[in-house]
């Protein structure tokens, strides 16, 4: 036997290891690709019509607009390692350096968001652009932070309780809380604070205040504002064409409008998968697989999984339902960017969570939009809230989003300035770093991978956004790959 002969057995195997991947997001197709990389004969199947998830464009007034994700955060470098592998590394850019602005203080006043921060939370309230947000009897409240005696200091969960603790109600109110509901669409006291800010209670007992704190970790970081996060030339959704064209060229059969309504185990000891019949035809379609892994939303996921997996709870959590509407404006009173890159709101205080400048962030779309011509994005929902747009049609949700737009930019908007708009709804995955979630996930991950040649990925194990969802779909890919292949053991070639 040669010292070659181990290996083409390990190539045989792949070949003949034949793997299902139900769910066509962005976990879906790179777990899809993971496993087609070995050589494993791959069938993705998505529900729907298109497969992306909640990374999707559409032609809004003929510019090409990301109208779901529009960016991804830089840390860790799994996503951007996963851009360069597609040949898209050439087109990533930065977002504008313009900041962002709260919207709903006082008066209904605006101001630039502090640079820097944790979470929101300021490192120094007499800061004059702190102070602008909280004044000066939020500034007062918030500097007993640095009095209340070391004694005081526990191990706080919930970044809600932490923060009004320590820093009083308009340090919680008007800096964490739009932070929180525009970027995770949940309320301070749900979000636990070592998941969202890893290190923040350590640093805490150390320093012996919460500004201290926030203040000792900007410093280990070392993260300039704006610089978290990057997007790509033409748009992220370019991630899921270059994504399709990469699979198909490694042989993987991706279908769409292919809804899976079931997993059992086959009498052969293998996967049966059931498809529902199409509109013209009356009788299921089955598939085999020797592994399945499944990359849908969690309350899909739960729904397929639970029968063949005992130990998982077949109830999902909640979900937060979000709607953007975004809007090409004829707007040359936009070219300075007012409000910077985009605006958040302290919650209650307008019918819309945030907006997002998207000619300000991004050089791209400026070009494409022309001179005087405005993209922007108005964003709806929190967690526990429906949308303020759920029960309007289109019509009149593009006519409150132009209204919040304009509230929330400080400049009018008249209806005849609108060129074009489109809506889109999402239901998000709870946040990772909510409360309580770790531990939800935990055991819904220890109940799938109990069973042989079952895997489980997306958002609602991970946490949202690209940075989680990618590297999970990477480990839970090669985890099942490497299961079938040889075993739990490394292979021996």
């Amino acid at each position: 036997m040669t010292a070659a002969d181990p290996l083409a057995r390990l190539v045989s195997q792949a070949r003949e290891t034949r793997a299902v991947v139900v769910g066509g997001g962005i976990g879906g197709l790179v777990a899809a690709l993971e496993l087609a990389k070995v050589g494993m004969p791959v069938t993705l199947l998505e529900a729907s019509d298109r497969v992306g998830g909640l990374v999707r464009s559409a032609d809004v007034a003929g510019i090409r607009l990301d109208v779901g994700a529009e960016s991804f955060a830089t840390r860790g470098g799994t996503v951007r390692a996963l851009v360069d592998e597609l040949g898209l590394g050439g087109d990533v850019v930065p977002p504008a350096a313009h900041g962002a602005w709260v919207a709903g203080l006082p008066g209904g006043a605006a101001a630039p968001l502090p640079k820097g921060g944790v979470l929101g939370i300021p490192d120094n309230p007499w800061d004059p652009e702190v102070r602008r947000i909280i004044g000066w009897g939020g500034a007062w409240r918030a500097y007993r932070d640095r009095l209340l005696p070391p004694l005081t200091i526990g191990h706080d969960r919930s970044l809600g309780h932490l923060v009004r603790k320590r820093l009083g109600g308009a340090v919680l109110d008007r800096l964490v809380a739009p932070v929180t509901s525009g970027v995770y669409s949940a309320r301070p006291d749900d979000i636990d604070v070592d998941l969202a800010a890893p290190g923040l209670n350590a640093a805490l007992t150390r320093t012996g205040s919460l500004t201290g704190a926030v203040a000792e970790l900007r410093g280990e970081r070392q993260v300039a504002p704006g610089g978290a996060v990057a997007g790509i030339e033409g748009g992220i959704a370019r991630l899921v064409d270059a994504l399709v064209a990469r699979l198909e060229d490694l042989g993987v059969e991706v279908r769409a409008e292919a809804p899976v309504i079931g997993i059992a185990p086959a009498e052969d000891g293998r996967w049966g998968v059931r498809l529902a019949p199409p509109a013209d035809a009356d009788a299921e379609e089955a598939l085999t697989a020797d592994i399945v892994i499944v990359a849908v939303p969690e309350a899909e996921a739960r729904r397929l999984l639970s029968p063949v997996v005992p130990a998982l709870d077949p109830e999902p959590g909640p979900a937060p339902v979000v709607e953007i509407v975004t809007l090409v404006l004829d707007a040359p009173a936009l070219d300075d960017h007012p409000r910077g890159n985009g605006v958040l709101t302290v919650p209650h205080s307008s019918r819309a969570k945030a907006l997002t400048h998207v000619t300000a962030k991004w050089e791209w779309v400026r070009r494409a939009a022309g001179e005087g011509v405005h993209v922007v994005r108005v964003s709806f929902g929190a967690q526990g809230e429906d949308p303020a747009t759920a029960d309007l049609g289109d019509e009149d949700a593009t006519a409150l989003a132009l209204t919040e737009a304009a509230a929330l930019l400080g400049v009018p908007l008249e209806a005849n300035r609108l060129r074009g708009a489109h809506r889109e709804r999402y239901v998000q995955s709870l946040p990772g770093s909510a409360l309580g979630r770790a531990a939800e996930v935990a055991a819904a991950r220890g109940a799938v991978r109990a069973i042989p040649g079952l895997g489980a990925t997306g958002a609602w194990l991970s946490g949202t956004g690209l940075a989680q969802v990618v590297p999970d779909a990477v480990a839970e890919a090669d985890r099942v790959r490497r299961a079938a292949l040889w075993g739990h053991g490394e292979p021996q070639v």
